[in-house]
């Protein structure tokens, strides 16, 4: 048992003394390389003792990854020649991966960049230890290509979203001239068509009755009277009873005990709000989002109406206007009188022209957006109402700097690009103007010679929120 302990000592003994030359001349490499990325040729530096934290600093200190305490590092002077040794570095800085060849990053796979050594000295390649160690959020490290500012007009097409609705001033109200009970009922569901002078209804009126036998009274017994004679065929055209009916009466003497009431109106039918549970809705969802057509009506004959109670509406669907939803960042390129391309969803090939004809003076409450109306005559079209449209607005030429929508980054009340700098990428905070043709007009915060990232969603850190100054 003694030889048996003593053979695993000595065993593990030589492991260890293995195990600590294989750190010695990874660190020998290890020094060989932050000497040729850095340009010093002999520093005191500083490292996490986690090696896959890959932290370094020339101060001692925490590590800000694992918290362990960092561990000083003798860098000694070499005759390294750096310009002969290349160095691969992952795009991501945030993964903190270096290599002397070629390959793929282990953590997130993308192809390692090449980065030359400081003894080259040009400009945006001399990567310094104090740049690679600035906080992502301020300060980015990448080989993206650069854009810069145009100058010029740039013709304004702003592309939107919307829905055909009816057009409200088109809309009849079909009402109640006196209080009756409904004898008969002609429409029996919601969105049926019918046309003006249609049947709708018989109504039966103590009202009406008492004001026909009092004109037959009078053509009885005083037929000289004629202003009074006039006066009581008057209040019964005002009360609702057609003309014909009028004459009828007159000619046979008898009193009709029911009233027919027409509609002065062509279109769809829809009951009016406040006549049941599924009418009470806001006047704007009831136009412009139709319920079930084969829903039945909540009046019913035998049913007693009110005088001046609106019975039906009528909408016109031959009459109709589209209703586009601007976002807010492009409002300004939308004005009243701009042409307009409409295509719809249900008939691409139907697309037409049109111009903006309303602009509502108000912001949508949930959307954020403005509304803008565009009317047209959808008699030849026939575009189902609440079908859904893509629009092009069409604005006048508008004179600015420019830049692709890409390069900038919206961090929601601001807007930021990437500013190339010597040896890296700078958030800038940049005040942007109108937005068209995925091109952003830039007022200030730029000048004319700078270059900024093209994509600056690409160098954003998906775990920190951009920092920038004013």
């Amino acid at each position: 048992m003694k030889d048996l302990t003593s053979k695993i000592y000595g065993y593990w003994k030589i492991g260890w003394l293995v195990c600590c030359l294989v750190c010695f001349a990874g660190c020998q490499t290890l020094s060989d390389k932050v000497a040729g990325w850095t340009g010093k040729k002999s520093e005191m530096l500083y490292t996490c003792p986690m090696p896959e934290d890959s932290v370094f600093s020339d101060k001692p200190g925490s590590c800000p990854k694992c918290g362990m305490d960092l561990v000083k590092m003798e860098l000694e002077a070499t005759a390294h020649n750096h310009a002969e040794t290349a160095v691969y570095t992952c795009p991501m800085p945030e993964d903190s991966v270096f290599s002397d060849k070629p390959g793929t990053c282990p953590k997130c796979g993308m192809d390692l960049e090449k980065v030359e050594p400081a003894a080259t000295g040009t400009a945006g390649e001399n990567i310094a230890l104090e740049t690679l160690l600035k906080p992502t959020n301020v300060y980015v490290v990448s080989s993206i290509p650069v854009t810069a500012i145009q100058t010029g007009e740039e013709g304004l097409e702003t592309e939107v979203f919307g829905r055909v609705a009816y057009d409200t001033r088109e809309v009849g109200s079909i009402a109640s001239r006196v209080a009756g009970r409904i004898e008969k009922l002609y429409v029996k569901y919601r969105y049926q068509k019918i046309s003006k002078g249609q049947h709708i209804l018989d109504i039966y009126s103590p009202e009406l009755l008492t004001a026909q036998q009092n004109l037959l009274f009078l053509l009885k017994n005083d037929p000289e009277n004629t202003m009074m004679l006039e006066a009581s065929k008057q209040k019964l055209l005002l009360l609702g009873m057609p003309e014909k009916q009028l004459q009828q009466v007159i000619q046979t003497g008898k009193s009709m005990l029911t009233i027919p009431v027409y509609s002065a109106y062509s279109g769809h039918i829809h009951e009016a709000a406040g006549q049941g549970a599924p009418m009470n809705e806001p006047e704007e969802s009831m136009n412009n989002s139709p319920a079930q057509t084969t829903r039945g009506l909540t009046l019913k004959e035998g049913m007693y109406l009110q005088k001046g109670q609106s019975v039906f509406s009528v909408y016109n669907p031959d009459r109709a206007w589209v209703i586009l939803n601007v976002p807010g960042n492009r409002a300004a390129s939308v004005e009243k009188g701009n042409r307009v391309r409409i295509v719809p969803e249900t008939a691409p090939a139907k697309d037409f022209r049109a111009t903006v004809s309303f602009i509502e003076p108000y912001y949508a409450g949930e959307s954020k957006t403005l509304t803008a109306r565009v009317y047209f005559n959808n008699g030849a079209l026939k575009l189902p109402i609440g079908s859904q449209v893509r629009a092009t607005v069409f604005g006048p030429a508008a004179y600015g700097t420019w830049l692709p929508a890409d390069a900038v980054l919206s961090l929601g009340l601001e807007k930021v690009v990437f500013l190339r700098t010597s040896d890296g990428f700078r958030a800038q905070k940049i005040i942007t103007g109108m937005e068209s043709n995925n091109r952003i007009q830039v007022m200030s915060g730029l000048a004319p010679t700078d270059s900024v990232a093209v994509n600056a969603q690409y160098l954003m850190d998906s775990e920190s929120f951009i920092k920038v100054k004013n």
